[in-house]
């Protein structure tokens, strides 16, 4: 396909900046209601703060967090449009444009295989060095290429988990082990309240997939029967925003649910999203 590299690059580049500097809308409602309901005084204020300064992040296009986040990248590809080498190198360097201007914090490890594991081979400077993740592509029937740039920062991955659930024919056995997974999860995460990422799949890669297209996909506002009441029980732990109590540990969940092998295993794959994520923005190209 024929690409207008200029175009893209500045497109990527704004959407990486969206992503990484403003709540989307539903966010901002969520935190509304949270900050209504919420009946523990400290919890209360720690929800107000998180809120009021996403709102000046996003005046001054500055980072929501100072772990800034690593891109990962979702790409609907609609029946009529095509995917190239000069296509990806476009978004690639408008992922790293994006990054020296929000600015991102430098958080690429140079050197070899190795040296990037102990990282004995330093850090780069440049924030546009960072690397996004692979690329994840879905067919779509609009006729339109849509980019979604996700920032993914470490905390949650750290208390993330993919992990097989013998479901025992039950959906309350997955359930009940995904609440006692992030019922700890947000209790060590620190940076609560969460928004609890969840996929369901067939494969250790698939779940995960999965999982990102929940983060993508979901809306605070739009939540199902299921989604509500892992939130709920997630709520009554106690944890709290900060770890501080009250009774807004998670503001909502966002679950995908794929096909499923004939099998005693499911496999779920969960990320405890912290209270500025999931940082996300999309952009047609």
């Amino acid at each position: 396909m024929m690409v207008n590299k200029l175009d893209i690059i500045e497109k990527v580049k704004e959407c990486v900046i969206i992503a990484g500097s403003a709540f989307s809308d539903d966010k901002k409602e969520i935190y509304g209601k949270a900050i209504e309901k919420e009946t523990n005084a400290s919890a209360k204020w720690m929800l107000e703060t998180t809120l009021k300064n996403a709102l000046v992040a996003e005046k001054n296009r500055s980072p929501l967090c100072d772990d800034s986040g690593i891109p990962h990248l979702f790409l609907e590809v609609g029946p009529g449009k095509n995917i190239d080498g000069e296509l990806l190198k476009a978004i690639h360097e408008g992922v790293a444009e994006g990054l020296r201007a929000l600015p991102g914090r430098p958080m690429a490890i140079k050197g070899n295989d190795i040296q990037r594991i102990d990282q004995s081979g330093g850090l780069d400077i440049d924030p546009g060095a960072l690397l996004p993740s692979p690329v994840l592509i879905k067919p779509i029937k609009e006729d339109i290429l849509r980019l979604h740039v996700l920032m993914h920062g470490g905390g949650p991955e750290i208390r993330g988990k993919t992990f097989r659930v013998f479901h025992k024919h039950k959906v309350s056995v997955v359930t009940d082990e995904i609440i006692e997974w992030a019922v700890e999860a947000a209790g060590k995460l620190g940076c609560s309240p969460v928004t609890l990422a969840l996929g369901i799949g067939r494969s250790h890669f698939e779940a995960t997939s999965l999982m990102m297209e929940a983060m993508i996909f979901g809306n605070h506002n739009i939540q199902s029967k299921l989604e509500k009441e892992i939130t709920e029980k997630l709520n009554k732990s106690n944890v709290g925003p900060l770890g501080l109590g009250g009774n807004t540990t998670a503001l909502s969940t966002f679950l995908k649910i794929g096909p499923q092998r004939a099998s005693g295993v499911r496999i779920v794959s969960m990320r405890p999203c912290c209270g500025i994520e999931p940082r996300k923005a999309n952009v047609i190209l």
